[in-house]
C-alpha cells in the first residue's frame, strides 16, 4: 500500500511530526568526502544491472525508502553496528505501533495528536536496513557528531522559541514545513520518516528528475555539466547539478534558502552531495555525507537502501492555505478572547 496519507489535520500534524523527527530532516550540507570503502558495490554482474539506452545504470521507477532502522544507533546497541537475524526479529517485534513509534504515548499534549493515529496512517517501514542498528554508517558509533560551539548557540536559540505560540500568533510564525512548502522527509537529503517514503525517478541522458511523494516536489537535475545558479538566487530545495562517477549518480546541491530548514549555520553557502547507485534489479543505494565544519565537529555519512515498488506515487494533499491554517488561527483567537490574552 502506497503512502497516500492526506494532511487533513495539515499544518498541525505535519509540524508536530517535523519536531518529532528532529535531525532526520535538518541536514542541508555535504561534500563527497565519504570513505569509498563504505559504499556498497553492485551485487550483480555489470551486464545484469538494468541500464538505459545510453549505457548508464537505469535508476528509473518508484522506490520506497521507508525503514525501521533509526538514524542514530540506540544506546542498547552501542558497539553493535549489525544485528543477527534473530536479534532483528526481536527488535522489530518490540517496535511500538501507530503514533507511539514517534511520540511518547503518555497522555501529554505533545503526544495526543500523533498517538491518536493508528497504523493505517503510518507507513514508516517495517524492515531494518541490512540489519544495521543505525542509518549512519560513519562515524563508527552510529551517532551524529557533536555540534560546534557556534551551532550549539543556534540550537539553544531555537529551543528557546515558543514555536507553537509563534504559529498561532500568526501565519508568519509557521515554518516552511508547517506551510507545506517543503516536506520533512523529502529533502534533500531524503530520510525515512513516518509516512510518504516514496520517490519516483525519471531519467534521460541529459536530466534526472526526483519526484517525491511528500509535498509532491519534483527536483530537476541537469547532467550537462553546466554551472550552478549564482549565490543570489536561493531555492527552497536548493539548486542541483548531477554527474556520473562510474555507475554512481552524484548530485551536488547548493543555494538553499535560509528559511528552508537545516541545522547548518549558513545554508546559503553550503553544499550537499548525494550518491545513487543501483546495486541490483530491485535495490538502489542512496547515500549522503554531511561535512559542515561550522556545524559539526566532523563529517558523517548516512546510507539508506531504496526498494523498488510496484505502487504509484499519489498527490500529497497538503498545501499552503489549507484548512488547518485558518482553523488553528481562529481557534487561537477564540482562546485568547476567553483567557484575556
Amino acid at each position: 500500500m502506497s503512502s497516500t496519507r492526506q494532511c487533513t489535520i495539515a499544518a498541525l500534524s505535519c509540524g508536530l511530526t517535523l519536531l518529532i523527527i528532529g535531525f532526520l530532516s535538518v541536514p542541508r550540507v555535504a561534500t563527497a568526502q565519504a570513505d569509498a570503502a563504505l559504499r556498497p558495490k553492485p551485487t550483480a554482474a555489470a551486464g545484469r544491472v538494468p541500464r538505459s539506452s545510453d549505457g548508464r545504470p537505469d535508476l528509473q521507477g518508484v522506490w520506497n525508502f521507508g525503514s525501521a532502522t533509526p538514524l542514530e544507533r540506540p544506546a542498547q546497541f552501542a558497539g553493535k553496528p549489525v544485528l543477527t537475524d534473530a536479534e532483528a526479529r526481536v527488535f522489530l517485534k518490540e517496535l511500538p505501533t501507530g503514533g507511539c513509534r514517534f511520540v511518547k504515548c503518555d497522555g501529554s499534549d505533545t503526544g495526543k495528536l500523533e498517538s491518536a493515529y493508528d497504523d493505517a496512517w503510518y507507513e514508516a517501514g517495517s524492515k531494518l536496513a541490512d540489519n544495521r542498528t543505525s542509518l549512519i554508517v560513519d562515524p563508527p558509533d552510529g551517532k551524529i557528531p557533536p555540534l560546534t560551539p557556534q551551532a550549539q548557540k543556534k540550537a539553544a536559540a531555537v529551543r528557546a522559541l515558543d514555536r507553537g505560540r509563534a504559529f498561532i500568533d500568526g501565519p508568519d510564525g509557521a515554518t516552511a514545513s508547517d506551510r507545506c512548502l517543503i516536506g520533512f522527509n523529502s529533502g534533500p537529503p531524503m530520510n525515512p520518516s513516518a509516512y510518504n517514503n516514496m520517490v519516483q525517478i525519471f531519467q534521460t541522458p541529459s536530466h534526472v528528475v526526483i519526484y517525491n511523494e511528500m509535498v509532491h516536489n519534483a527536483r530537476i537535475v541537469p547532467l550537462d555539466g553546466g554551472p550552478h545558479l549564482t549565490a543570489t538566487i536561493p531555492q527552497w530545495v536548493g539548486d542541483s547539478r548531477g554527474r556520473w562517477e562510474g555507475d554512481t549518480l552524484v548530485i551536488e546541491t547548493t543555494n538553499f534558502r535560509p528559511d528552508s530548514g537545516g541545522a547548518s549555520t549558513d545554508p546559503e553557502r553550503f553544499r550537499l552531495v548525494e550518491r545513487l547507485t543501483r546495486v541490483s534489479a530491485d535495490t538502489l543505494s542512496y547515500e549522503y555525507t554531511m561535512n559542515d565544519p561550522q556545524t559539526w565537529t566532523r563529517p558523517w555519512t548516512v546510507r539508506i537502501p531504496m526498494t523498488r515498488s510496484a505502487e504509484h506515487v499519489f498527490e500529497y494533499a497538503c498545501h499552503e492555505g489549507n484548512y488547518s491554517m485558518a482553523h488553528r488561527l481562529s481557534a487561537a483567537r477564540a482562546n485568547d478572547a476567553k483567557t484575556g490574552k
